[in-house]
């Protein structure tokens, strides 16, 4: 019989991240003076009471992920995630079903870049920068998150980490929390980078943090319903001169392995 207990242990950390995750856009809702900060504010409570009830709850002594449990890990934390990830859809003024908003957030999550949503332009900002970070969380990949707290746990996470990788190389690093960690640093410093390009080409600060987000997942939601054809003008002043367009879809920044990059910090490009 599976042990459901260091499943739900960690699902709880899963949410009380993604609870704390949820004050970004509400800090921005406040800064722009939107109320919809309230919406947040009630959102990460639920999650972080939800997830705090099964971190304190759940704790076991056999903390050992079996091949079957980091299955259902994977599969339950996609779900979790996005079943609470979809109530500021929810609690906004926005007339979204909860079957809208799951949809919303679920194709933010898994990096699909469909959405349901209209009239962008006149949405809160809070709203638009929470669609980018579950683009952006999602990108990432939402078990890297569960690796990263796996080692804290004393869990073998390196199972866990093969059912949601398809990469069948050799091991970038001997560990799976070293693996979360480099992964991590590699991929919010390219998010800054591409923000910082973005900023530089003349788009607003707000509306480049949205698109670094939403390029370094390969998702594409924007903060417009036109989308990049918006700013039609970066796109132009970055090719001038032989430079590299930022949002690309060929971007080398979001295709490239991760591995390849953290190699490629280590050793001359020759030996790449």
């Amino acid at each position: 019989m599976i042990d459901f207990r260091p499943i739900f242990l960690i699902l709880g950390f899963l949410l009380t991240t993604l609870a704390i995750m949820m004050l970004v856009p509400a800090a921005v809702d406040i800064f722009s003076g939107n109320p919809d900060w309230q919406v947040f504010l009630a959102a990460a409570g639920l999650t972080l009471f939800v997830g705090g009830a099964l971190v304190l709850t759940m704790r076991t002594n056999n903390m050992a992920l079996t091949i079957r449990q980091a299955f259902l890990l994977t599969m339950l934390s996609w779900l979790a995630v996005t079943v609470f990830g979809s109530l500021p859809f929810v609690f906004a003024e926005l007339d979204m079903s909860y079957t809208d908003a799951f949809f919303e957030a679920m194709s933010g999550l898994t990096s699909t870049g469909s959405t349901i949503m209209s009239d962008l332009d006149q949405a809160p900002r809070g709203i638009l920068l929470w669609r980018a970070i579950l683009q952006w969380l999602g990108g990432i990949g939402i078990i890297v998150m569960a690796v990263a707290v796996l080692p804290i746990l004393r869990v073998g996470g390196m199972q866990l980490f093969h059912t949601e990788s398809s990469d069948s190389s050799e091991k970038v690093l001997p560990r799976a929390g070293q693996i979360a960690s480099i992964i991590g640093i590699i991929y919010f410093f390219l998010t800054i980078l591409c923000a910082l390009l973005l900023w530089k080409f003349g788009m607003p600060i707000f509306d480049s943090i949205a698109h670094a987000m939403t390029t370094l997942a390969t998702g594409g939601f924007s903060t417009s319903d036109m989308s990049i054809g918006k700013y039609e003008n970066i796109v132009k002043e970055s090719y001038k001169g032989g430079g590299h367009n930022p949002l690309d879809p060929k971007d080398p920044k979001a295709e490239n392995s991760f591995g390849l990059v953290d190699h490629l910090k280590k050793h001359s490009l020759k030996k790449v």
